[in-house]
């Protein structure tokens, strides 16, 4: 499978954000944490061009906590502050405001020392489609401002908002995507997650990608739902993976003529309970 997904609408909001830098005075990397890396635009740090920026895993409910606490060090390693919050309950985004003011703190001490008073703190919101930056942005905000969506591509054109407290200002910009994954792992976890439309996609392709990497990683929570009996013992097999694809199939009653399971209303079926957490907490991805 190949993924290439660049509209139009993200070509323009890669513009934009380079066009209103000059205003801005720090950078929220929205993430998912449960794929942190593959939903870092690996051309963020080309477009923000150094700006002081601060890492949120977002969504870190759904995400493994272990290997959450493996993330936060690797950031760490690489010199940025991060955390994780979950922007559907407001965990966490307590903090951010405070983050955001230790990042700038030089700056801010140095108006204060001409006798200077700091305006509001201006801070662009970037990430990649569906991670919950405008859950994340009318939390902060305290109202509904910022339209949201379980898919992607729900915010189109950039506006500042005020957060409660006054002393800081969002930028909210469309979710950007890159021209093409060059490692298409990168691709099927984003698919998994419903971070890619899945009309460019082919379900069962990204089922397949989730029950094999749920088999060798999360069997205990996939088999419990699914009632399977038998953990692959050949993860490279395809027909170990389709097997369990059939199986499930059958427990959820996707059945053709003929005794022949439909994949892939099996494997719709599958993403959705695997989105709405219903196989547990897991991660996409590990740091190390």
């Amino acid at each position: 499978m190949t993924i290439q997904w660049f509209p139009g609408h993200m070509t323009k909001a890669r513009r934009q954000i380079q066009e209103k830098l000059k205003l801005i005075d720090a950078v929220i990397e929205l993430t998912d944490a449960r794929l942190p890396l593959s939903s870092r635009n690996p051309m963020i740090d080309e477009i923000l061009q150094g700006k002081p920026r601060l890492i949120i895993l977002n969504k870190a409910d759904l995400a493994d906590p272990e290997v959450t606490r493996q993330w936060l060090s690797y950031f760490k390693e690489e010199g940025h502050t991060s955390f994780p919050v979950d922007a559907s309950t407001g965990t966490g985004l307590k903090e951010i405001p405070n983050q955001v003011r230790l990042l700038l703190k030089d700056k801010i001490d140095k108006q204060i020392a001409k006798g200077m008073k700091p305006r509001p703190v201006r801070v662009l919101i970037v990430g990649i489609p569906n991670v919950g930056k405008s859950t994340l942005i009318n939390r902060l905000a305290g109202r509904s401002i910022a339209a949201t969506g379980d898919r992607p591509g729900v915010t189109k054109g950039q506006q500042w908002i005020k957060v409660s407290g006054g002393d800081m200002e969002l930028l909210d910009t469309p979710g950007i995507l890159w021209p093409k994954f060059e490692d298409q792992n990168v691709g099927y976890r984003l698919a998994v997650t419903g971070a890619i439309r899945e009309e460019i996609l082919n379900v069962e392709d990204i089922a397949f990608f989730a029950i094999k990497y749920f088999s060798r990683y999360y069997w205990k929570d996939m088999s419990e739902r699914f009632e399977l009996k038998e953990q692959p013992t050949d993860f490279d097999n395809p027909d170990e993976i389709v097997a369990l694809m059939e199986a499930i199939g059958r427990k959820r009653g996707c059945m053709m003529s003929g005794g022949r399971v439909d994949l892939e209303k099996a494997s719709s079926i599958f993403l959705r309970e695997l989105r709405a957490g219903k196989m547990g907490r897991f991660s996409l991805e590990a740091p190390y």
